[in-house]
């Protein structure tokens, strides 16, 4: 008798990439392993294998991904409001309230001393600041000042990060709340020009 099965979905880098991406916020860097990895995705190691010549490989692939959903697509999604006050704020609220686990970028900090991680942060780290510091100086600040905007920016939202992770608590609960939160960021950032 011929049982009727369903054929396997064939995976691809994707899908290997975007499990690794739920593996590194659930269990860090050391949970983003071939076999386990499988286990989840109900597929064989030599699937992995196929995209990937080694575990190695899938980490660094997986980093570039969240690279690119964390760091280019949030870029992309704010870049064309044309004024700049508005494009911090657009700025500001995506990464606050559209990602409210912080669990992969967390866990990629928790990461950074790891040889092939460390050179991705580094890069993703100097783009966002870049970034910021670019929309900060189109406000009239100088370079050195937006800069260094930029940087207290990046750091209030890493320790957003870690609040939202460790102490949800503490943060503002209601929508008002968060407008009024978000309001006295884009306030900070934006008054005091140096001219």
């Amino acid at each position: 008798m011929k049982r009727d099965v369903a054929p396997r979905k064939r995976l691809g880098r994707q899908d290997w990439t975007a499990a690794a991406l739920v593996a590194l916020g659930e269990g860090g860097l050391r949970a983003v392993a071939i076999e386990p990895l499988a286990v989840r995705l109900g597929a064989t190691k030599g699937s992995a294998y196929h995209h990937f010549p080694n575990r190695d490989a899938l980490v660094v692939a997986t980093l570039e991904r969240w690279a690119a959903e964390h760091t280019e697509a949030v870029i992309s999604a704010v870049r064309d409001e044309p004024d700049p006050l508005r494009r911090l704020r657009l700025l500001i609220t995506k990464v606050i309230t559209e990602d409210e686990d912080a669990s992969i970028e967390l866990a990629v900090l928790a990461a950074g001393d790891d040889p092939l991680v460390a050179p991705v942060l580094r890069r993703v780290t100097e783009r966002r600041v870049d970034y910021i510091a670019e929309i900060v100086g189109e406000l009239g600040f100088s370079p050195a000042k937006a800069r260094r905007r930029a940087l207290v920016a990046y750091s209030t939202y890493l320790g957003h990060a870690q609040l939202v992770r460790m102490s949800p608590g503490v943060l503002p609960e209601t929508l008002a709340a968060q407008r009024v939160y978000l309001d006295e960021m884009v306030e900070v950032l934006s008054t005091g020009l140096d001219g």
